[in-house]
């Protein structure tokens, strides 16, 4: 049987050290240079860092997982530095891009951990240099021990925005201020699910409280009014606070994000149906408990499948990698399934709290201007979009997302509206007067990343 692991994250190293312990050996394929996801990413060789300056907290979980992830490779095929940008379920079969060298790679059973990426919210400015999302830049800290500015605010919302700015600051950055959409209250709300995160919850109120104490200005319930600066990059960020008044904060960097979203594009290609999750405001691929899907031999695990978190990624990766084996025909013990179905359990609880605390304030979105930049790829504004679907709507059928994305080229770019398919959708339900699952989804396309035109076929 072969077996393809895609993604070298929490959720590959846990999957690939089941399969390697049932004495299966399987194409391991990460697009990185080397594992351990975006949350325990290693800094390139010659940047090294000891682990605890780069973790904190989960400094022993990284190592651990980077420990296993080192002892894993020469059991797999490891691929590094491979980008996966075609599947074909049909065929069973993955095309992938390495080092300008195309490959076709057949496969009996592929276990997608595709990770995540930041959500974001189209805000006046938010192109300008020096703009980044927040996992950008918690990778330039990582990787090459290096801030985005020199003056950062963090804007957005999510246990992210706060881990983020505390690493910064950590790290001796000047933090100018975190400014938070969510109030308080509505985080309050939600105290007795979030208990249920236990140390996870718990890290996360020493973060907001370090910040604190460190003077660090911080603001909740507030509403993005724009970035300024120009062509030479960012100026200061305008802001509203939950009493209705301006304030402008100067800095010459920004992080913004509102959460997280599933990297789901080869399980949209592998024609794995999805779903549209309320709690986590997403579009999720469908798959059971221990992430079978509908479609045979392709399985899901991590956040490429629904955001958990890194910790409920690992058992993930380990239950659908005994989901695969027990399908394959292996003897499962039915005691290791059972533990791990109540972890995944018991955190959904902890994680639908959490997404509470932190909704998605499609509000922000659907007060848009119309002038502001929407789709960046296409250079399509906010209003244009929703001329676009005023007209359609008088002329024919309501548009829904890929109807739209044929009218306004919305979401036909580089990125095929990874970034501004969640706003997209929101503005376009609001014009409509319709919710997101009925406008549904932009649909994947191959290649799922740019490729080179001309590459070299592997031999």
């Amino acid at each position: 049987m072969k077996v393809a692991v895609v993604g070298a994250g929490p959720a590959g190293v846990r999957a690939v050290e089941r399969l390697v312990a049932a004495g299966v050996s399987p194409v391991w394929i990460d697009e990185a240079p080397d594992g351990g996801g975006r949350i325990y990413q290693r800094p390139p060789p010659g940047l090294a860092r000891d682990a605890r300056s780069l973790y904190g907290f989960e400094a022993k979980r990284a190592t651990a997982l980077h420990d296993t992830l080192d002892a894993l490779k020469p059991r797999s095929d490891w691929r590094p530095d491979t980008l996966v940008w075609h599947i074909r379920p049909g065929a069973k079969q993955l095309s992938t891009l390495s080092r300008g060298r195309q490959d076709q790679l057949a496969y009996d059973a592929a276990i997608l951990c595709t990770g995540a990426m930041d959500r974001v919210i189209p805000i006046p400015g938010w192109t300008l240099p020096g703009v980044t999302t927040m996992g950008a830049a918690q990778i330039a800290l990582k990787t090459q021990g290096c801030a985005i500015g020199s003056r950062v605010v963090f804007l957005g919302s999510g246990p992210l925005l706060w881990l983020v700015a505390y690493q910064y600051a950590k790290a001796g950055a000047d933090v100018a201020a975190v400014l938070d959409t969510t109030p308080f209250a509505t985080k309050a709300r939600q105290a007795a699910g979030l208990l249920l995160g236990g140390a996870t919850f718990a890290k996360g109120l020493y973060y907001t409280a370090w910040l604190r104490r460190r003077g660090i200005r911080i603001a909740e319930g507030i509403t993005p009014l724009a970035i300024e600066g120009d062509a030479d990059g960012v100026a200061a960020v305008t802001w509203r606070d939950a009493k209705g008044r301006d304030h402008r904060t100067a800095c010459d960097a920004v992080g913004m994000g509102w959460g997280l979203k599933p990297e789901a594009q080869l399980a949209d290609l592998a024609a794995v149906p999805f779903r549209h999750d309320a709690v986590q405001s997403n579009w999720v691929p469908v798959r059971d408990g221990a992430g079978r899907t509908p479609v045979a031999g392709i399985y899901l695990a991590g956040d490429g499948a629904g955001i958990g978190g890194a910790e409920v990624a690992e058992v993930a990766g380990a239950r659908a990698a005994l989901a695969l084996l027990e399908d394959a025909g292996h003897r499962i013990d039915p005691i290791q399934t059972v533990m791990l179905d109540r972890r995944i359990a018991a955190q959904a609880r902890f994680r639908a709290a959490l997404e509470r605390a932190f909704p998605f304030p499609a509000h922000l979105v659907r007060g848009m201007a119309d002038d502001t930049l929407l789709c960046r790829c296409e250079g399509l504004r906010a209003g244009e979009l929703r001329a676009a679907a005023r007209a359609e709507a008088a002329t024919g059928p309501a548009p829904e997302m890929n109807r739209a994305k044929a009218f306004t080229r919305v979401g036909m770019g580089r990125c095929q509206g990874r970034v501004c398919g969640a706003a997209a959708a929101e503005i376009l339900a609001a014009e409509l007067g319709c919710t997101v699952p009925e406008i549904g989804r932009l649909r994947g396309q191959p290649p799922v990343k740019p490729i080179p035109i001309l590459a070299e076929a592997a031999p």
